[in-house]
């Protein structure tokens, strides 16, 4: 998945981000309804680079997220995971990594007390931007729903 310097591929994200984020307000519904808010994120490397932390604070909505992501050297993956101040507890991991220029990170999850696929997506990452994506899956990976897009723009 991840070339040789695998553990540096998330070295774009430190740093302090303002972000446009835009999200399904039912998810594996059929909804086409988005809301979008803005918020800040804050990115801090450990590890070497081997490893980050992240908090992006939605003062428009009143929580905020935090990401652990961590580089296993022997597998060349990555994994994420995820924690909203909403819930207060740490959500499965997704787990894949990058080839060329876009990062693709799956895993399993419940949403609504049923099982899906969970799908992160990395793309269009350049020194001042870069952008997330979450899918949902409840047919196994047969078919994907859009449900979270962020922008991120370099502050």
């Amino acid at each position: 998945m991840t070339g040789a310097n695998g553990a540096h591929d998330f070295d774009f994200l430190a740093g302090r981000w303002t972000v446009a984020s835009r999200r399904l307000v039912q998810r594996l519904a059929g909804s086409d309804d988005w809301e979008n808010s803005p918020a800040i994120a804050v990115c801090h490397p450990m590890f070497g680079g081997a490893a980050n932390v992240d908090e992006i604070v939605f003062s428009t909505k009143g929580f905020s997220g935090m990401s652990v992501r961590l580089f296993d050297p022997a597998r060349n993956e990555w994994s994420i995971y995820w924690a909203s101040s909403r819930t207060g507890h740490l959500e499965p991991p997704v787990v894949g990594g990058f080839v060329d220029g876009r990062g693709d990170f799956y895993g399993d999850d419940t949403h609504e007390g049923r099982p899906i696929r969970v799908h992160f997506i990395w793309s269009g990452i350049t020194p001042t931007t870069a952008r997330w994506e979450q899918e949902f899956s409840a047919d196994h990976g047969g078919t994907w729903e859009s449900n979270w897009v962020m922008e991120f723009t370099r502050v």
